[in-house]
């Protein structure tokens, strides 16, 4: 049974394999060099990747190869797995011989599925180490417009051991949709778009809920102010929210809301706009000077939000909250993974013939 699960799959692994060794080849030889930089410029790392083209090139395709590859698994490595099978009734030949149909599925599961964790554990360990010092750049305070903290959405889905849990997930949903099917081009798109669907929610519907963030709440001044959300044209807009700063660098803010004396959420007053700052030129003055002075009008916007009781409601997770989070992340679809591989035996086992 394993020589013939390899025989079926072999084209299927050897055109992801080939890339993903690749890639990871590539990376190992890049990685010490990164490192090298690193630890010789210091605070001017971040700065030197922006007269660099192939290291920023690399940092994206890493990115990206990380996304895809576990809709990628699911698609053409899980969906085909059973529902071909099905759909030409070569199963029939395999049932028919001393073959269980347990021991069959968990014979292909078994080979194809590991073989699935383990490339993408080897593609995902590559880019974390090449992107190791990046990433501790980042959290160190560099500025970048072009690379973000790890524990940022984007980069968060492309290290570490969340890859592999949406690898094996990917899998074990490709592999239930083939067996509800029975259809193999219909089970590769539903598989591809469910997984697609899946990376794109779960870090805003079920990474915020897999650990408790810190709270915290900051009186809004002008040091910490980070943006002002405007509704309105003309010359008298309205402030409908405000952005401040949580002072934890590298951080991943989750929420950000004006709170009352109460702590409960409410609108901003009207005169609140008197605290954003004014484009050049404006009419009544600028909020900050040009030499970054606040003017005594905001000034006093920003001490009558204090004395009223305004405050800003943030939550985040901070930046050393990465691993236990990873391991959240990654044991939350690993048990979607297993789950979805009971229900595949349980299924096999009752009315398909």
């Amino acid at each position: 049974m394993i020589w013939l699960t390899w025989r079926q799959f072999r084209v299927q692994f050897l055109v992801v394999a080939s890339v993903i060794l690749a890639a990871a080849i590539v990376l190992a030889l890049k990685g010490p060099g990164l490192a090298d930089e690193y630890r010789q410029l210091t605070t001017q790392f971040i700065q030197n990747l922006a007269f660099q083209r192939l290291n920023p090139l690399l940092y994206v395709v890493g990115q990206v190869m990380l996304y895809a590859v576990p809709p990628v698994i699911g698609a053409f490595w899980g969906a085909p797995l059973i529902a071909r099978e099905l759909e030409t009734g070569t199963h029939r030949l395999v049932w028919s011989q001393s073959i269980s149909r347990s021991r069959w599925l968990a014979t292909k599961v078994g080979v194809t599925g590991l073989t699935a964790i383990a490339i993408t554990g080897l593609l995902s360990l590559a880019v974390t180490w090449w992107a190791d010092p990046i990433d501790k750049a980042i959290n160190a305070g560099q500025d970048s417009n072009t690379y973000l903290p790890r524990m940022f959405p984007p980069v968060f889905s492309a290290r570490g051991l969340v890859p592999v849990g949406y690898a094996a997930f990917a899998f074990a949903l490709g592999v239930a949709v083939g067996l509800l099917v029975r259809r193999t081009v219909v089970a590769l798109a539903v598989t591809l778009a469910a997984v697609i669907l899946v990376e794109i929610l779960a870090p805003h519907f079920i990474r915020p809920h897999l650990l408790a963030p810190t709270e915290q709440y900051i009186v809004v001044t002008s040091d910490n102010i980070r943006g002002f959300g405007l509704s309105g044209d003309g010359p008298n807009p309205r402030v409908v929210m405000i952005e401040v700063a949580s002072g934890a660098v590298g951080g991943w803010k989750l929420s950000d809301t004006t709170v009352n004396k109460a702590g409960k959420k409410v609108g901003l007053p009207n005169w609140v706009v008197d605290c954003a700052p004014r484009p050049p030129g404006g009419s009544d003055g600028a909020t900050v000077s040009s030499r970054g002075a606040v003017s005594a009008k905001a000034a006093a916007c920003y001490q009558r939000l204090a004395d009223e009781g305004y405050r800003q409601h943030i939550k985040y997770f901070t930046a050393d909250k990465f691993w236990p989070l990873q391991w959240r992340e990654f044991g939350f679809f690993l048990l979607l993974a297993l789950a979805l591989t009971g229900f595949s035996f349980w299924r096999i086992r009752r009315d398909l013939s």
